[in-house]
């Protein structure tokens, strides 16, 4: 508490957890372009009996009051797994998180930061990071570029005075995240599609949709392949089995054989492609809410999310061939296939690729080749306690 009028109070109830996701709904309505997402969901990303998220995490969840009034709420958390890491990779020892960051004004903010700083300090923390809302899966980085337009489903939305508020707290920026858009209506270059037909014409590479006929070991095929590919990078952590379970259950729904990709080379699995449609689209339009016909509209969509633009948060390739050419070529055979079935399904116009941390470079390089220009640009902060 850094105010006589502010106070910052633990959730520690159900009744609490309500009141933190109402709030963040609230300040997502008066964020231009933001996008409410199913309140349903957001209970159920803090539950700690029902998001295996909290198996390896300590979260302490705030709510800023003024005069009696909600004003504003953040998470301060420890992911254990996090401080196993190396620290060249942006996590290791004593390195804990905020997220979750709403607030009305700098002065509710700062005391919202503060009262997270404090919590991990009392936890023996000596560096936070944030804003990750609460996974690095989920919904890491503060949006820094790209306010002027709404974002696609799994992504952040801020108001832009939030940046200020955070470094003038004496936060410096650790690491920057990009997404790229792209027009799924054009071919790509000959260049590149020399590159597709050249893989399409080796025997020894097969690519295929997923099948949902046997779900559950497709979408473990995925994130093995995703946990070897992406171990080296900047904030991986590692999925655990019962994540696994947890984001095969959720993502299900979403998942459309023609827009994902896994590629065997001789019969064993090296890389994957996820692309899912946008369905931020659907739930402005019922406004997050599942009642009275919300939730006919989301599954009537999730059958046939037709006119949808898609977006690619996930791809990888075996570590063992990332200094490789095949890395980038079945990249690119992945991209291509994709973007043709999309838009000769689905009729998108538009994808988004990304995440994607500024120093991949050879990412980098994927999506310029492909025509993608950056859209929108997220910061992940980092400060001394």
């Amino acid at each position: 508490m850094t105010d006589s009028q502010i106070v910052i109070t633990p959730v520690t109830s159900k009744a609490d957890r309500k009141a933190f996701v109402d709030l963040g709904q609230r300040f997502a309505a008066a964020t231009p372009h933001s996008v409410r997402q199913l309140r349903s969901e957001m209970l159920e990303l803090i539950d700690p009996d029902k998001n295996p998220f909290f198996e390896h995490a300590r979260v302490r969840l705030m709510i800023a009051y003024r005069n009696g009034r909600p004003v504003g709420r953040i998470s301060g958390h420890i992911d254990e797994l996090a401080l196993e890491l190396p620290p060249k990779q942006g996590m290791g020892p004593g390195t804990g998180m905020f997220g979750y960051f709403d607030a009305e004004d700098e002065e509710v903010g700062q005391a919202l930061l503060a009262a997270a700083e404090d919590w991990l300090r009392g936890q023996g923390m000596t560096r936070v990071i944030g804003p990750i809302s609460l996974s690095v899966w989920e919904e890491p980085g503060l949006l820094t570029f790209g306010h002027d337009h709404a974002p696609t489903i799994m992504m952040g939305h801020h108001p832009a005075q939030y940046q200020d508020w955070i470094e003038s707290y004496n936060y410096t920026a650790a690491k920057k995240l990009l997404t790229y858009d792209l027009d799924a209506t054009k071919e790509f270059s000959p260049l590149i599609q020399r590159i597709v037909k050249s893989c399409e014409r080796n025997p020894k590479i097969v690519m295929r949709g997923a099948d949902k006929g046997r779900f559950a070991d497709e979408v473990r095929t995925i994130l093995t392949i995703l946990n070897d590919a992406w171990s080296d990078n900047w904030g991986f952590i590692p999925f655990t089995d019962s994540e696994i379970a947890y984001a095969a259950k959720k993502l299900k729904p979403l998942i459309h054989p023609e827009i994902v990709r896994i590629v065997e080379l001789d019969g064993r699995p090296v890389a994957f492609m996820i692309t899912l449609p946008d369905a931020n689209k659907v739930l402005k339009e019922i406004d997050g809410k599942m009642l009275p016909f919300g939730w006919w509209k989301l599954w009537r969509w999730s059958k046939n999310p037709a006119e949808s633009d898609m977006r690619v948060p996930l791809m990888g390739v075996l570590k063992e061939f990332h200094n490789s050419r095949l890395a980038s070529q079945l990249a690119f055979m992945m991209i291509d296939g994709i973007r043709h079935d999309a838009h000769a399904k689905f009729n998108t116009q538009r994808a988004e690729v990304g995440w994607i941390l500024d120093d991949n470079q050879g990412m980098i390089a994927i999506a310029d080749a492909i025509g993608g220009k950056i859209n929108r640009e997220y910061l992940i902060y980092e400060k001394s306690l």
